[in-house]
């Protein structure tokens, strides 16, 4: 398979050839295993409810138990009243867990080479700005009909660049080493200069597969 380079302007200005078999196939279970453990681990895990026990007053019986008419009540706490306890509500839990290490290196170069394939990874000849310009990544976005949400994968961030892309809407900016797989199949355009691409490929995506 051949993946576009792009300049500036949104011309294709080289091809870089990639193998196909490494698109081909990918465990979209580990995908959905990895982001459910992602969106799991953000989780805190602070709400609580309040027991019948925990809920302050009700220590004394509302009416005695026979002779007027009524249903026997031992506590104006009860989860039957209002204001009661709650049955088996909520409480603090920890979400946290974590796949081993090798199946989130596959999940993230499936999720990977899944955008791949659908064309949303975009490789520009290189991302760079002299001064910050918003403007200048609006007209590359432009350029590159790139719109939703895009991310950006870089080598190292730079003040220019970060203050170019921080008053964007729907954009997130990270290093590569630093990408999971819930940031690249929650992107709908991911945006990489040749030069990260070739080393995110080469660290990132073949590392392991030889």
């Amino acid at each position: 398979m051949k993946i576009n380079v792009y300049n500036r302007e949104g011309k294709i200005v080289k091809e870089i050839s990639i193998e196909d078999k490494i698109l081909n196939n990918p465990f979209l279970s580990l995908i959905h295993q990895e982001v459910v453990s992602y969106l799991s681990n953000q989780r805190l895990g602070t709400a609580s409810t309040k027991t019948r026990s925990e809920v302050s007053g009700g220590g004394k019986r509302p009416w005695r138990q026979k002779g007027t008419g009524r249903a026997r009540a031992s506590s104006i706490r009860s989860p039957l009243w209002r204001g009661g306890g709650v049955i088996f509500g909520p409480k603090p839990r920890d979400y946290h867990y974590s796949l081993p290490k090798k199946m989130k290196k596959i999940a993230r170069r499936s999720a990977f080479a899944a955008k791949i394939k659908e064309g949303s990874v975009l490789v520009v000849d290189q991302i760079k700005v002299e001064k910050p310009k918003t403007k200048e990544i609006v007209n590359l976005l432009k350029n590159l009909k790139a719109e939703g949400k895009i991310l950006f994968l870089l080598e190292h961030l730079n003040k220019s660049l970060e203050r170019s892309l921080k008053n964007i809407k729907d954009i997130t900016f990270l290093p590569w080493k630093d990408l999971n797989t819930y940031q690249l199949i929650n992107s709908d355009h991911i945006i990489i200069s040749e030069k990260e691409f070739a080393l995110l490929w080469k660290n990132m995506i073949l590392s392991g597969i030889r």
